[in-house]
């Protein structure tokens, strides 16, 4: 039997990416049917309701949120399917970070960040968690964006529920090498 940290993945990656993976639908906001999942789930080993509801309690990124009756589920942000996880615009801090693996610097300093196959680029309130992000690409590299003057200039930014930046891109003339 997968370990709850898998099927936590699995189901970020069913929320996030690939709804058809267990051949779930989701609304435009990006929500799933609890009932539904749980279901699916349960067609290729043990899983509960319980099980769900300490997924999203002990998950330590806070990828997912129940609605109010714990009837829906969604992920907060790191879609690659068009859904509007109703975010409102917010004025970001001054500075934000991006980690990344170093290899990628040269092609983001000559042409910025972008989504990529999300549909945000993902920004850090803080160093430590920008670091953290960019150790998964390899040797991490730390980004600083100019947030303040990106703003300034026209560019949204939205907080998501667990705390994540997100734009839909940053270009080059906003970052600098930390």
């Amino acid at each position: 039997m997968a370990s709850l940290r898998e099927i936590s993945k699995f189901i970020s990656f069913v929320l996030r990416h690939q709804p058809g993976a267990l051949d779930m639908e989701l609304d435009e906001h990006g929500w799933a049917d609890v009932k539904t999942l749980v279901e699916r789930m349960n067609r290729s080993q043990p899983f509960t309701m319980e099980m769900l509801e300490q997924i999203v309690a002990e998950d330590e990124k806070q990828r997912y949120s129940f609605n109010e009756d714990k009837t829906l589920i969604r992920a907060n942000q790191g879609h690659s399917i068009p859904v509007d996880v109703e975010l409102e615009q917010t004025q970001p801090p001054a500075v934000l970070w991006h980690g990344t693996g170093e290899r990628f610097l040269p092609v983001i300093l000559a042409e910025g960040l972008r989504p990529m196959s999300r549909l945000y680029v993902h920004l850090s309130a803080n160093q430590e968690t920008a670091v953290k992000v960019g150790r998964r690409h390899g040797n991490p590299a730390l980004l600083r964006v100019d947030a303040e003057a990106m703003a300034r200039d026209g560019y949204a930014f939205f907080l998501s529920v667990n705390g994540v930046w997100l734009t839909k891109e940053v270009p080059p003339k906003y970052l600098s090498r930390e």
